[in-house]
């Protein structure tokens, strides 16, 4: 996801004007920082961009994750259902507050089965949480549905979908909450960076204070008066790192822009190929086109494709043997292995992923391969690429 790929003088000038009032942090110093918050602005920014009343940035998508299910009041005893294909960040930030993972299925969306979501509630469940992986949604329609029908919290993690839509409604703001990744390889980038969005005032008071070693910001240029009404962490931004996402964020629909034309020129190329079927999009006029991702005829061939496709210079992620993205590969989390003691109820429902299989899943992902689309080909580029792509697929077919 390549936001990288068009940094600017854009980005230069936002870090510049941080740089020259020599302050990085996002709160206090109000005197020697001339007026310069780039935080502020961009938490603005997001405000106005995807449509919400809150955001509240963080120092990652993990730490936005972590933040958000605090303020949802998300812990110890709950069960959060989350899909078997998502970054492990996605689980990590569920062990953080103490809460379970409960990983189920995913479909030819790569995302939540919401027949498996269903399957999988119990009267501990307290949320689910779609992960809108590689560009592209989760049927949001059904998941919704599901949610008030059990009155369970919708927590969308968009760390991998920015700008992405659901029927003209922006990822990430349709649920209670949703967060995105600014890190470096996202569709636009902070270098490192998240951000919780949410029409919840509560929640958005909860994040603000969580992030923030639990300060309430009520105590003016005064810090040391800001009151604590809960424990928080240090999860902040500093200015450097919200400038550079100040600056892509404006070039956000250019960005998608491109995106979209590039995948279109590859996707037609690939689709002239018989065996070939492609991820069904719940909304495809809302596909942020990140990523090109395609359904081969079984695991053999998949893998045989990856290594032609690697092998003609093109990238390829084949998730059934990413040991990031995908729950068989998941050792650690399957042998509950950890620095720390996890509670005796999270220990013991951990324990089941010992043993846990998901055929279903299995059948999709290991299938599945995700061509990523890059900002920086010139339309000659784009083309060649098509064509080595679509003969490296048809060599093994």
């Amino acid at each position: 996801m390549p936001g990288f790929e068009l940094f600017g003088a854009e980005e230069k000038k936002e870090v510049n004007d941080v740089l020259e009032t020599g302050i990085y942090m996002r709160y206090g110093f109000d005197g020697p920082r001339k007026g310069i918050w780039k935080a502020k602005e961009l938490e603005q920014a997001l405000c106005e961009r995807f449509n919400v009343q809150y955001a509240q940035l963080t120092s990652s998508g993990t730490t936005a994750l972590t933040t958000a299910m605090a303020a949802l009041g998300l812990g110890a005893g709950d069960e959060i259902i989350m899909p078997t294909f998502t970054f492990v960040a996605s689980f990590e930030a569920v062990l953080s507050v103490g809460a379970t993972p409960v990983l189920v299925d995913v479909d030819d969306t790569m995302t939540l089965a919401p027949d498996a979501v269903r399957a999988a509630i119990t009267p501990r469940t307290k949320c689910v949480m779609p992960v809108h992986m590689c560009g592209s949604m989760a049927d949001m329609d059904a998941l919704m549905d599901i949610c008030r029908e059990h009155n369970l919290i919708l927590l969308e993690d968009a760390c991998q979908s920015t700008g992405a839509t659901h029927k003209g409604r922006a990822l990430g703001s349709i649920g209670h909450a949703g967060t995105f990744s600014f890190d470096f390889v996202k569709t636009i980038t902070c270098a490192e960076g998240g951000a919780i969005i949410t029409n919840d005032k509560d929640v958005y008071t909860k994040c603000d204070a969580y992030s923030d070693h639990g300060h309430d910001h009520l105590g003016g240029a005064d810090r040391g008066a800001d009151g604590h009404p809960h424990l928080g962490y240090n999860f902040r931004i500093s200015e450097l790192h919200a400038a550079v996402g100040l600056a892509q964020i404006r070039k956000l629909d250019r960005f998608l822009a491109i995106l979209r034309n590039n995948y279109g020129i590859v996707k037609e190329a690939l689709a002239t190929v018989p065996q070939v079927e492609f991820r069904r999009i719940p909304d495809p006029a809302g596909d942020s086109c990140t990523h090109l991702s395609f359904f081969l005829p079984d695991l053999d061939t998949a893998r045989a494709a990856a290594k032609a496709i690697k092998a003609a210079g093109l990238p390829a992620f084949h998730w059934f043997d990413n040991n990031w993205h995908y729950f068989r590969k998941w050792n650690h989390l399957q042998e509950g292995a950890t620095l720390t003691k996890f509670p005796e109820q999270l220990a013991k429902d951990l324990a089941a992923y010992q043993t846990k299989q998901f055929p279903a899943s299995d059948a999709i992902i290991s299938r599945c391969i995700s061509f990523p689309i890059s900002l920086a080909w010139t339309d000659e580029e784009v083309r060649e690429r098509a064509e080595k792509l679509t003969a490296a697929v048809k060599s093994v077919l």
